[in-house]
């Protein structure tokens, strides 16, 4: 039963990504409404309205025809506009920035929302112009239900005017950033403060001989209930060692996961059930991709046709900011019951992470002097505040790889000299 419900969990966890996820939802509500109308029509509330206060009631069969015909076409209009709109920013985003950036884009809750607004205030219209009867008897025309619609249109236009808004921000590189840098820093903290402060943490001793399960499924390795599989492992008195990184990509038949006792079939499944796969990838499930995503962007806006040394510098500020929560965080995710660890799983390591960020900067930033500069600094910092000492280290050798890449490519003896 539990695993059936974190199974959908997550399937909603991922549906609620999708562009049309919110709009679908928010089109069901707007025609449940409809039939609500429709049900209090037929008890009388109009004729009773219409008796009390005739303001609330349209009373033409025309008016209320034309209004509706109005209505239905003119939002249509907005809502082809407005998605026109979203596939120029995902154009450009892809195009400018980094194909990365488009599954976050395309998960804006604000922007869905108001698709969702549009779609559903469209179907109440309709089911509204078909419920007029041909004869137009003052009694039998849904006079309040259409004020509802002159309502909810007004309420399309204010959404239509916050979405101009929102899609002229969302565009610009610098709110992109901030926002890839925010979602990832709750993250990391997330991860820190799970983490027992002050443990060296390692992995488990000698598991070349445990027993090693393959993966069911091919995907992006999305997620891993620990709490749940440490259930398991305190049931069957079991240690586990989860192999792939998390964010990697897995294929059929990978080796998923080893045990230090033999698991029978059913416990296999349980465990494989708790193993989330997707086919992207997401900053909130995978912190690393932050740095990629930042990376990509500091490279793109180095290339020749782009040629923006602006954007690189941001981006480095906020790669600055990130490594420096980071390096706070241990390179092994493990899990704990009464005190004993039961299941370790690797993370990228923070070699992996600064030599992958800075593998790609040296080669397409080493020429300017400037960036070189900035990339000097954020190294030269981090080194100051980092008290892991074998982090230190790479840091260190990270700068003096900088260094040799910026001499070899820089020929003005002032420059290097600033260096």
């Amino acid at each position: 039963m539990k695993e059936r419900f974190v199974y959908i969990f997550r399937l909603i966890y991922k549906l609620k990504d999708k562009i049309a996820f919110y709009p679908t939802l928010i089109s069901f509500v707007g025609c449940l409404f409809a039939y609500l109308m429709f049900y209090l029509e037929e008890q009388g509330i109009s004729k009773y309205l219409l008796e009390t206060v005739p303001q609330l009631v349209i009373n033409n069969t025309e008016t209320a025809r034309s209004l509706l015909t109005t209505f239905i076409a003119g939002l249509i209009s907005i809502m082809v506009f407005s998605f026109s709109m979203v596939m120029i920013l995902l154009s450009q985003a892809s195009s400018n920035f980094s194909p990365r950036l488009l599954p976050g884009l395309i998960s804006n809750t604000r922007h869905q929302i108001v698709l969702g607004i549009y779609l559903s205030t469209i179907i109440y219209c309709i089911f509204i112009l078909v419920y007029i009867e041909p004869d137009g008897n003052k009694y039998q025309l849904p006079g309040f239900s259409v004020l509802f619609a002159i309502i909810f249109m007004l309420n399309c236009l204010a959404a239509f005017i916050y979405f101009i808004h929102s899609i002229s921000q969302e565009i610009q590189i610098s709110n992109i950033m901030q926002k890839i840098f925010k979602t990832s820093k709750k993250r990391l903290e997330i991860l820190i403060k799970n983490e027992d402060e002050g443990d060296d943490i390692k992995e488990f001793e000698n598991t070349e001989n445990w027993n090693c399960y393959k993966s069911n499924i091919s995907g992006y390795l999305q997620d891993v209930s620990l709490t749940n599989i440490a259930k398991i492992t305190k049931e069957i008195d079991a240690k586990i060692k989860i192999i792939p990184i998390k964010g990697t990509f897995v294929l059929k038949e990978n080796d998923l996961f080893k045990s230090n006792v033999k698991l029978n079939d059913e416990e296999i499944e349980k465990i494989l059930k708790l193993f989330a796969f997707a086919k992207s990838e997401m900053i909130e499930d995978n912190y690393a991709l932050a740095f990629k995503q930042l990376t990509e962007i500091a490279v793109k806006a180095m290339s020749p046709g782009i040629n923006d040394p602006g954007t690189a510098i941001n981006a480095i500020d906020y790669l600055t900011q990130l490594f420096s929560i980071r390096i706070e965080k241990n390179d092994v995710t493990y899990t704990k019951i009464d005190d004993e660890i039961v299941i370790t799983m690797e993370t990228v390591s923070f070699k992996t992470l600064l030599f992958q960020v800075m593998a790609a900067l040296r080669t397409y930033c080493k020429h300017d002097i400037i960036l070189v500069q900035k990339l000097l600094v954020m190294l030269t910092s981090l080194k100051k505040t980092c008290t892991n000492e074998n982090y230190k280290k790479v840091i260190i050798n990270e700068i003096e790889q900088l260094k040799i890449d910026a001499k070899s490519s820089i020929k003005n003896e002032r420059d290097l000299a600033s260096i």
